[in-house]
């Protein structure tokens, strides 16, 4: 058994963890939080995530818990609707796709999947050392392990990829906006439509339904070139934030004031993440940490929980051959990586103007597209464009793939 250390306990590392361990492989995830992280914004399942998952035998769960939301509504700053997208108006290749899951329930959901794998709870890599026959991967615990490979699934500021692969500089570009998710108590019945409201300099407040209708997740984005801040300070964060949206219309002085309670707060740029080659020697790349079309062009999930099958895949596979494996993982991948790395027409500009004449304008434009004219052209349009993959079947390996009787095991039988 070949012996794989996963760096990233997210959404990409135990899917990954959970292929290679059916697949004969002794995996080990490394995650520098205490536990699984909760919280999150809503993420989908669409297309071939939809299969993987499928092949996981994960569907019976994500049902569970599913998020149910009716699509994507622009708001005036009195609440008033200016402009909306239904889910089914483009068959759920829109911002809302027919499965969506908070984020964090989908990371339990494939931790539990993974119950068997190695976790290194609150943990992280701070060197690496590879040679001819394997890499000495040295902990910030102060330990230092062998493995035959290392993974890196830990997200758009990847360790695995600065350590092996470059300064973050080099593959990260900043696409001008910055982005915080966090709960707060729902300030409306949001009627399971997920709701923005834009405000003049490039802001975004938003709120999308939550599992518990008494609560909601807030969005606060703004465009702004890179700014110089303390990714670890959470508190500074937060007043970055406060500074940015104090003020002004609809649920803002609500959602700020559940700001300073939130435990969940998140808070990054808005990035797209392009590494030409995913591999170097007996490292690889996966998901966030080697392709990242930023969360305005979505498909993050989808493609980590693909890249996961397929890397795994490739390498039971080739035997455990990881130079001809790596290779193969990406040239199946890229096509459709390249495929979702596109962002929505107008990018950025687009969809988070500056000013209200651009606000109005862009709003229009929406309403133009989901009439009753022009829905009919999208929605065809959006259905021409399948997944650019084929997601091949990989042989499992008998002795160390999940027990014939177990829960999962038994799903994915029943799925297939």
């Amino acid at each position: 058994m070949k012996t794989v250390l996963i760096s990233g306990g997210g959404i990409a590392g135990p899917a990954v963890a959970f292929w290679l361990r059916r697949f004969g492989f002794a995996a080990t995830v490394v995650e520098i939080a205490p536990g699984p992280r909760p919280g999150g914004q809503t993420v989908d399942l669409r297309g071939v995530s939809r299969v993987v998952a499928e092949r996981m035998g994960l569907l019976p769960a994500v049902a569970e818990r599913q998020v149910h939301e009716r699509g994507l509504e622009y708001v005036r700053s009195d609440g008033r609707r200016s402009a909306a997208m239904p889910a089914e108006l483009l068959d759920g290749a829109g911002p809302v796709a027919e499965i969506e899951i908070l984020r964090g329930d989908l990371a339990e959901i494939l931790a539990g999947a993974t119950s068997e794998v190695e976790y290194l709870y609150g943990d992280s890599v701070t060197a690496l050392d590879q040679d001819p026959s394997g890499v000495d991967v040295t902990f910030a615990s102060g330990t230092t392990r062998r493995f035959d490979l290392v993974i890196g699934a830990d997200g758009v500021h990847s360790r695995i990829r600065r350590l092996a692969f470059g300064p973050e500089d080099e593959f990260v570009h900043h696409l001008g906006g910055y982005t915080s998710y966090f709960t707060v108590e729902s300030p409306e019945d949001l009627n399971h439509w997920m709701k923005l409201y834009t405000a003049p300099g490039g802001r975004w407040v938003g709120l999308r339904p939550d599992r518990d209708p008494r609560s909601a997740k807030a969005l606060l984005s703004f465009r702004s070139p890179l700014l110089s801040y303390d990714r670890r300070d959470v508190e500074a964060q937060k007043r970055l934030v406060r500074s940015r949206f104090e003020g002004l219309g609809w649920h803002t002085e609500h959602i700020l004031k559940g700001l300073d309670a939130a435990d969940d707060f998140y808070f990054d740029t808005t990035s797209r993440v392009v590494v030409p080659q995913w591999s170097r020697g007996r490292i690889a790349l996966v998901g966030d940490a080697g392709y990242c079309g930023s969360p305005m062009a979505g498909h993050g999930t989808a493609l980590s929980l693909v890249g996961a099958y397929i890397l795994a895949g490739e390498l039971a596979a080739a035997n455990g051959d990881h130079s001809r494996a790596f290779v193969a993982y990406q040239a199946r991948m890229q096509p459709y990586v390249d495929q979702r790395m596109d962002l929505p027409p107008g990018g950025i500009k687009m969809a988070m103007p500056m000013s209200a004449l651009g606000i109005g304008y862009r709003d229009l434009m929406l309403r133009v597209m989901t009439s009753r004219l022009m829905s009919g052209v999208i929605a065809k349009s959006a259905a021409a464009k399948p997944d650019a993959i084929d997601l091949p079947e990989y042989p499992e390996y008998p002795e160390c793939s999940v027990e014939r009787g177990h829960p999962l095991r038994v799903a994915a039988e029943e799925a297939e």
